[in-house]
């Protein structure tokens, strides 16, 4: 699998060019955060994803591991997938992600958001978080949840999430 590759050996990947995916991009960023032409952020609805790519994000943030069939499994069946990519020329590094279930018509549950701690606290996870949610409203789902380990509570809270009256983990979001 080769997890420590090089250590984000990832970012040496060149970005196929792909007529299927859904890009927008947010930002030119440098390494710091701060706007720069040397970087930008790229979001991606692309499920063509390397799962050993993801699984290094998934691990930088500190999940435990899962089987990538079942991983795969997961985004093959999701409702939505958002990719956030670091993008320098041609390379790209994946430094974000979410998803979403759905029963297509009114409600959906956001899973597996996360942003690569050395990307966090510059604005990307309520970037990615817009994304997300601007995506299921664009799709008419009017009612969003999500789960949410106590340490990130607020961050959803400040996003507009309001946390279950009988303080299960489980947060809703709905249109003003």
């Amino acid at each position: 699998m080769g997890f420590w590759k090089s250590l984000f050996s990832s970012s040496d990947v060149t970005v196929p060019p792909r007529k299927t995916r859904t890009q927008e991009y947010i930002a030119a960023l440098d390494a710091g955060g701060n706007t720069s032409s040397s970087a930008r952020i790229l979001f991606s609805t692309d499920r063509e994803l390397d799962l050993y790519e993801l699984e290094e994000l998934c691990d930088a943030v500190g999940w435990s591991r899962r089987p990538l069939r079942k991983v795969k499994k997961a985004i093959q069946h999701s409702f939505l997938v958002i990719s956030m990519w670091e993008v320098r020329g041609k390379r790209r590094r994946l430094i974000g992600f979410a998803r979403a279930t759905s029963d297509h018509a009114f409600n959906a549950t956001l899973w597996d958001v996360a942003v690569h701690p050395a990307f966090q606290g510059k604005g990307l996870g309520k970037a990615l978080m817009k994304q997300i949610v601007k995506k299921l409203r664009s799709e008419d789902i009017s009612n969003i949840t999500l789960f949410a380990d106590p340490h990130v509570v607020d961050f959803y809270r400040n996003l507009g999430f309001i946390p279950d009256p009988e303080g299960i983990k489980g947060m809703f979001w709905y249109p003003n």
